[in-house]
Parts: structure tokens; sequence; C-alpha cells
């Protein structure tokens, strides 16, 4: 291990260290906004671990999110919650295996379209079993789960996303999910199982989103599904994404922490207009950076390289 490394390492584990006590220096106000920041920070790097590298642009993050979210509200008072995080993880895997296989034969605009449209499926059945089947609407969510418990859970979870996009960016599965991204058939023609490494990354992901979702349930005591399978989660965590760059790991969390504290400025001083506020930001992103600012930074090193290169010639 290089010196760089080693530094890298360290400062990540102080970073951890100081981010680990926050919730005993701050008030309730900043614990919230600390656990909406983990949040859409463990969903955008998720969502960039198979999107990214495959450039495949789902809308599906809100489905997944709400299937952990009503995993706990069915099953939080009947079993242990490691039990409990444990069946929302197994749920997560096997749905998005099944619409995995089902789907990732799509791409281009079918696929954000298919997958914008499960997400209202998924929405939509909940609501038929709870009017036609439980005969309620909506369900309460009484566990002894603190906000602090919930902090520090998403904190760990999140440690484990970057551990886990490091990993797969490191390995033959991330160099083989690149070549895909960059031409399927060329892919196909190196003898990379394209099906496999698509959906085992998506399945990845989705656990993740899946996780978020369960660990986020309790905060809200009240759950019904416009609340589990709000769209606008989607939309957002694709606009941290690109703003961030989502082709390198840990790029959307470098959009995920500004944009967060943008849409919470936004949707507390101008509630009736943030909506609109946020179409005009994602065009933005998408005209002024469509690489996200990991892209226009890489741009600039090449830039300053080329540069240099051109005085040491002269």
């Amino acid at each position: 291990m290089t010196g760089s490394q080693l530094l890298i390492g360290g400062a990540g584990l102080a970073a951890i260290a100081c981010l680990a006590v926050l919730p005993s220096l701050v008030d309730a106000y900043h614990l919230a906004l600390g656990i909406t920041l983990l949040q859409f920070t463990i969903l955008a790097t998720a969502w960039g671990m198979f999107s990214g590298p495959t450039r495949y642009v789902s809308l599906a993050t809100t489905a997944f999110f709400g299937v952990g979210a009503y995993t706990v509200a069915v099953l939080g008072e009947q079993l242990a919650w490691p039990l409990v995080l444990l069946v929302a993880a197994l749920i997560g895997a096997v749905t998005s295996a099944i619409v995995g296989l089902s789907t990732l034969r799509l791409s281009g605009v079918h696929f954000v379209i298919f997958t914008f449209g499960l997400a209202e499926l998924v929405k939509q059945l909940v609501v038929w079993f709870e009017v036609n089947k439980s005969r309620v609407l909506g369900r309460y969510i009484f566990l002894d789960i603190s906000q602090q418990d919930i902090y520090w859970q998403l904190l760990a979870l999140a440690v484990i996303v970057f551990a886990t996009g490091w990993l797969i960016a490191c390995s033959r599965l991330g160099f083989a999910l690149r070549i895909i991204g960059e031409d399927e058939t060329v892919a196909r023609h190196c003898g990379i199982n394209v099906t496999f490494a698509k959906v085992a990354l998506f399945v990845i992901s989705a656990v993740f989103m899946t996780l978020v979702g369960a660990i986020m349930a309790p905060r809200w005591t009240y759950i019904e599904p416009s609340i589990a399978f709000n769209a606008t989660i989607s939309f957002e965590v694709v606009i941290m994404a690109l703003l961030g760059g989502a082709h390198r790991f840990w790029g959307p969390a470098l959009g995920a922490i500004p944009l967060t504290l943008l849409f919470e400025f936004l949707s507390a001083r101008f509630p009736s207009t943030s909506t609109l506020i946020m179409g005009v930001v994602f065009l933005l992103i998408v005209y002024a950076l469509p690489s996200g600012v990991v892209g226009l930074v890489d741009r600039f090193k090449g830039m300053r390289s080329g540069s240099e290169k051109k005085r040491s010639g002269a």
C-alpha cells in the first residue's frame, strides 16, 4: 500500500469517526439534516454504482426504497430489527433480479420509461393490496429506534456502499461493466456474460436502495404508498448523481451533498415552487455539466497537462 493510499485511508477513518460523534454535538434539526444527507448520499451512490458504468438511466429508485419501507411497516413489530433488515434486503434482491432479467435487454429511453413505470406499478400494487386485503391504506410504525440510531445505521450503510463500490471498480466485474457501457456488442465478442454482469450490479444497487428505505421507515411513524413511493426521490437521485459525475463511484456523493442542502432550502423557503425550481436545476446540470463535476475536473486536468507538455516541448 502506497503512502498516498495510507493517507486517504487515514483521512477516511478520521471523517467516519467525526461523523459518528456528530449526533451528540448537534441539535434535532441538524441531526435530521444529517440523516437526509446520508440518505441521498447512499441512494445516489447506489444509483451511480449501476448506471455509471452501464449508462442505463434508471428511475426505479423509489420502487426499491418503498419496498424496504413497507417491509418494515409490515414486519417491524413481528421480527427483531436485524431480521427485518435482512428480509427487506432479500425482497429487494429477488425483486430486482426478476426486473433485471426481464428488462435489462432494453436500453436508452425504453429502459428509462420502463423503470419509471415499474415504480408506479409497484405503488399501485401496494395500494390495491392494502385496500382490498388488509383494508387499511396506511400503517403506523411503532419501533424503539431513535433518530440517532437511524443516523448511525445510515452512516454504517454509507461506509459499506463506498467500500462495495471501490471493490467493484477494482474487480473484473467493474472492468466488464465499463466495456458494456462503451459497447455491448464488443463486450459480448470479448466473452463477457453481459446479462449476468448487468443483473448482478442492478441487484447490488437495488439492495442498498431497499435498505435505505427500511432504515428510514421508523423516522416517519406513519407510512402510506404516497410517502414510501414518492417519485420525486427517483428524480432527485438522478440529478444528484449527474451533478457529481456518475462515471466515478464517489462522484454521486459530490452532487448529493450540495443538492440536498439546496432542496432543503427551497422546500423551506419556496414550498409551492420548489418542484419547478428543481426542474430548472436539472436542465442546467444536463446542459452545463453533462459529465458532472468530476468530468469538469478531469477536463481541467487534461487541459493543464496538455499546456505543460507544450511548454516543455517548447
